[in-house]
């Protein structure tokens, strides 16, 4: 197998991993029925998954029927993630040919984005036609053939001089790159407070059929690739700190706008779709930026940001439960907004102080 089609195995891989990350907000009404438990307990097995992602050690997936076991086994699942996500990222850039590497570590984002826009509606659709186990039995056995392909393909090891942790978390203390890192995580405080509830955000409008569910969470997979794409197209055209700036507007916007009219299905649809597409402008076009920060240690900024990222996925789905069980679920998109605002006002404060140094514009 040559390394071009090894890096598609790992972007695959990356796919089954961003399925089995998103999955649970297209079937989150339905595991809560089938476990007799609340929405907002359902929404923090996102919590769980992205938090131990954050942390990160890699453990096998197993599926069992009791809620206790299932939170278990989201965070084995998020803990493995991390570890994959950050290895794959630096095996795709080794295996990639000389000024390839970019696109190499693309595609491993873009199976994330794929997995939106078919591992989710997909995985509705077969949790209506047998069950929400299905799927994770499927994810599962589909690994384990994927496992048995990265035995046999990839190099037993990549020569990459080990950091020490203390030399990691030394970046941690300059203002810069805490502020960069802070942004991503209140971006994305924002974003899983509303996309872990997304499919009880819908049904709170009207009764929304399977077909209807599905096919909206395809689009709204749709608009993450759209928002991936644009984000190097508009990074190359109009520069970094005005994609973020303009996605992290943008984003704003569609939620205050979402708050005060969230009473018509298609309405709702439509701004969701450009929300997410705002969404994933920001993800790439924010490592764009991490990597300008500091080049000489972009793997470790990488990882850092996907650190910060999984923290905010845990603690918008945290937050975002406990929001739904006092307010009304349109509350998410105003104090969602809340969260990108203050993001809005680090990246600006960042840029009027360190634009000397940063090659942002």
């Amino acid at each position: 197998m040559n390394n071009r089609y090894k890096i598609y195995l790992l972007a695959f891989i990356s796919f089954l991993l961003g399925t089995s990350q998103f999955i649970i907000v297209g079937v989150l009404d339905q595991i809560a029925t089938s476990l007799s438990i609340t929405v907002s307990q359902a929404g923090q097995l996102v919590s769980i998954y992205a938090l131990a992602s954050a942390i990160g050690t890699p453990i096998i997936m197993l599926v069992w029927n009791n809620y206790l076991f299932i939170v278990i086994s989201r965070a084995i699942v998020g803990i493995g993630a991390g570890v994959f996500v950050a290895t794959a990222y630096a095996m795709s850039a080794k295996l990639a040919p000389a000024g390839g590497k970019g696109k190499a570590m693309s595609n491993i984002a873009m199976g994330f984005s794929i997995a939106l826009v078919f591992g989710v509606p997909l995985g509705r659709l077969i949790t209506a036609a047998y069950n929400w186990q299905t799927i994770f039995w499927l994810i599962g056995g589909i690994s384990i053939v994927c496992l048995l392909f990265v035995i046999r393909t990839m190099p037993k090891a990549i020569a990459e001089t080990p950091i020490p942790l203390k030399e990691q978390l030394v970046l941690l203390k300059q203002t810069k790159v805490i502020s960069a890192l802070g942004v991503s995580f209140l971006v994305f405080v924002s974003y899983s407070m509303i996309y872990t509830y997304i499919t009880p955000l819908l049904s709170s409008i009207r009764t929304v059929r399977e077909t209807e569910m599905s096919s909206i969470l395809l689009l709204l997979g749709i608009a993450s690739l759209i928002g991936s794409k644009l984000a190097g197209i508009l990074a190359d055209r109009i520069g970094t700190f005005k994609t973020l700036l303009g996605s992290m507007a943008l984003h704003l916007l569609t939620l205050v706008w979402l708050y005060f009219t969230a009473h018509s299905l298609l309405l709702t649809s439509a701004l969701l779709f450009v929300w997410v597409c705002a969404s994933w402008t920001f993800g790439p076009a924010q490592s764009i930026n991490l990597a300008s920060i500091a080049p000489k240690a972009m793997g470790i900024m990488i990882s850092l940001n996907s650190s910060f990222v999984q923290l905010g996925f845990a603690v918008g789905a945290g937050l975002g439960g406990i929001t739904i069980s006092h307010l009304p679920i349109i509350a998410l998109s105003g104090i969602g907004s809340i969260f990108v605002l203050f993001a809005i006002g680090i990246l600006l404060f960042t840029i009027k102080k360190y634009s000397h140094s940063l090659q942002m514009l």
